[in-house]
């Protein structure tokens, strides 16, 4: 981590240029037929290079990333790519879920990347593109580039919730996917860690950190451990926190260095 912890340190120290624009647009879902409030930070100047997808956690909303972290807005005038937090709903775990009307995953994946490249200027390309998010919001990245590998190429996770079953009782998600004990194939198909086996060879790149007092200190362990028994490269990442906004002030910087890293590698040559 020597690299991205060097990466944050310059990066910080330079003082901002430009100042970045902060909106807040309705993106229509046609697959929810309703309007989505989603926050864009885009550099003043140029064309943004990538866009970097970031998803809130469990009861949180399109305004938390923006009002809890405003270096974000540093990273996007330093680096010049576009960082984009749309409303994932109170408890959607960004899933698709036949009967409630919530097709978030859909959304993001499909609606939202279409709208910000046209709206925006983006680049169209896998390879500038990269999601992660906090707790619901980790999980949902991680769930989201792996299912979706044709539109994201990097991906992360801070705190994520990235293996669902050891919690049957919390955050609503027995309403949406069914009780545990008489729905385990549903558990499985909808948590993170059972579906690595689905990672092409070398065409994700990931990033995970978790705080050593948080409650999904466990299972982001876990994660990382299963990554490695089957030859899943990733960077991991543990760092004293709870989980809370302490932590995520200080891991989105991490993050959003090696997106930047990401974003800035050339492709290889064939």
């Amino acid at each position: 981590m020597s690299r991205l912890l060097t990466a944050i340190i310059f990066l910080l120290g330079i003082s901002s240029v430009y100042a970045a624009k902060v909106d807040t647009v309705e993106v229509y879902s046609a697959s929810m037929k309703k309007k989505v409030k989603t926050v864009v930070v885009s550099p003043e100047k140029g064309a943004p290079k990538a866009t970097l997808y970031l998803l809130h956690g469990y009861s949180g909303n399109y305004g938390n990333w923006v009002n809890k972290t405003p270096q974000i807005k540093n990273w996007v005038d330093q680096n010049e790519y576009l960082i984009v937090c749309p409303d994932g709903g109170y408890d959607s775990w960004y899933w698709d879920i036949e009967g409630t009307g919530d097709r978030y995953e859909t959304f993001v994946s499909k609606e939202l990347v279409s709208y910000i490249e046209q709206q925006y200027g983006a680049p169209a390309d896998r390879t500038k593109r990269g999601i992660t998010g906090l707790s619901m919001g980790g999980h949902g990245a991680l769930y989201l580039a792996i299912r979706h590998q044709d539109v994201f190429a990097n991906a992360g996770s801070t705190s994520g919730g990235v293996d669902i079953r050891p919690f049957p009782n919390n955050w609503s998600i027995k309403k949406r996917i069914g009780e545990y004990h008489d729905n385990q194939t549903a558990w499985n198909e909808h948590t993170v860690i059972e579906l690595i086996h689905q990672i092409r060879p070398g065409n994700l790149k990931l990033f995970i950190d978790c705080g050593t007092e948080d409650f999904f200190f466990g299972v982001n362990n876990a994660l990382h451990e299963k990554l490695t028994y089957m030859n899943v490269a990733h960077d991991y990442l543990t760092m004293p926190g709870k989980h809370d906004w302490n932590y995520w002030s200080k891991s989105i910087d991490f993050q959003m260095a090696f997106f930047n890293q990401c974003f800035q590698e050339k492709p290889a040559a064939k």
